[in-house]
């Protein structure tokens, strides 16, 4: 069976909430710390976690500390100016990265995700956006470091319990408001959440973005084979009341569905410059396509022109026809809603003669019916060695399957 993760946020979510957790699960800290020092962030600023208690119950807080910030805060009015950045030096910056193409991808989209959050309440392009929740130190460091830690779990089976968004007010630098915050709110539109009345801000702009950009599923507990439970400690520790994200780690027991409901849009363009296309595919990844692809097809007055066919969420149909319509010169786009079944998948590291390799292994009902080496790894491997990359595919594969 695939492995699952499954985020209890009885005490809301944030971004280093959510880090914590994935750390006190059993994430290398020395591994992640190398994977954010590849962005290469001008600075002086180093992360750390501690163990702390947060009524009673031990848990891990991950903590930035920088040289011009001391402590890690959330809040928008813990920054100054000059710590605010771009989303396109954001971009830049996931860019340079040790990331994944996928995670790199993945990183991306959850920045624009927040970005569009940001401008659409403040009515600001999402390109000028220079925020101080996007642009933040440590809202970077905590997304950019869950997205390596997701990929180290090597799961796509994430589910999450309905959200404790806190109560009362949250003052940050336009002044103050209700809780759950404005960005907050836009982030959970469609998601199950409550109050139990606690005061305080528990869900935060990044911790939303977390656990909507993850979860497949949202609900009580699914039936699972626990092997791990990790706790990712707030900031504060109110009295009887642990401030903490419950993660459960394990493998689901008995039947799983694993159809979902996504959304197809078309459109044919015949009329643009094909440089374009390139660009366009990179755009519509980054605002959470799962799917882009081009056919070439014979347009009315038999000219050639190319199909722009795109798999998304149902969440992201609007934000990707208004791409569709904004970067090329399509002037319709359709669209219909379809169900797709997806195979359980997860990554297992394999050791061959040449070093060790990612193996992606995918099963139905439990049972496998494909297993692929990852092939960034195998490009990798194949030029440090000077071997063909077929050769480190075909040991990969040998290595699995004599683990099996």
């Amino acid at each position: 069976m695939s492995r699952t993760l499954y985020f209890d946020c009885f005490a809301g979510a944030s971004g280093d909430m959510v880090v914590g957790a994935l750390l006190d699960a059993g994430l290398p800290i020395d591994e992640l710390r190398t994977a954010l020092g590849s962005l290469a962030i001008e600075g002086r600023w180093h992360v750390h976690a501690d163990r702390v208690l947060r009524a009673g119950v031990s848990a891990t807080q991950f903590k930035l500390h920088s040289h011009e910030h001391q402590g890690h805060h959330e809040h928008h009015d813990h920054h100054d100016h000059h710590d605010h950045r771009s989303l396109p030096e954001i971009e830049r910056a996931i860019g340079r990265s040790a990331l994944s193409t996928s995670g790199r991808q993945k990183a991306i989209e959850l920045f624009r995700r927040l970005g569009e959050a940001e401008a659409a309440i403040h009515q600001v392009p999402v390109e000028r956006i220079h925020l101080h929740e996007v642009g933040a130190l440590d809202s970077i460091v905590d997304i950019v470091g869950a997205v390596f830690a997701m990929e180290w779990f090597g799961t796509e089976d994430v589910a999450v319990s309905p959200l404790n968004v806190g109560g009362g007010t949250v003052t940050c630098a336009h002044g103050t408001f209700p809780v759950p915050a404005p960005a907050t709110a836009r982030l959970l539109t469609g998601v199950p959440t409550y109050s139990t009345g606690a005061v305080g801000e528990l869900v935060t702009p990044t911790g939303a973005l977390l656990m909507t950009g993850y979860a497949k599923a949202f609900g009580p507990m699914p039936p699972m084979r626990v092997e791990r439970i990790g706790y990712g400690a707030g900031d504060r520790d109110p009295a009887g009341f642990p401030n903490v994200l419950r993660v459960f780690v394990g493998e689901r027991v008995g039947t799983v569905s694993n159809v979902e409901t996504i959304v197809s849009l078309e459109c044919e363009i015949d009329d643009m410059n094909p440089q374009i296309f390139g660009a366009l595919m990179d755009r519509l990844h980054a605002a959470g396509a799962l799917d882009v692809f081009y056919a070439p097809v014979q347009m009315k007055k038999n000219r050639p022109g190319i199909l722009v066919t795109v798999l998304a969420p149902p969440d992201r149909r609007e934000a990707i026809a208004e791409l569709l319509f904004r970067e090329t010169t399509t002037i319709g786009v359709r669209w219909q809603e379809m169900s797709r079944e997806r195979l359980e998948r997860e990554t297992v590291g394999v050791a061959t003669p040449l070093g060790e390799v990612r193996v992606k292994v995918a099963r139905r009902a439990g049972r496998v019916v494909n297993a692929q080496p990852e092939f960034e790894d195998c490009v990798r491997i194949a030029e440090a060695r000077g071997v063909p990359i077929k050769e480190v595919q075909a040991l990969a594969l040998q290595a699995y399957r004599a683990s099996q």
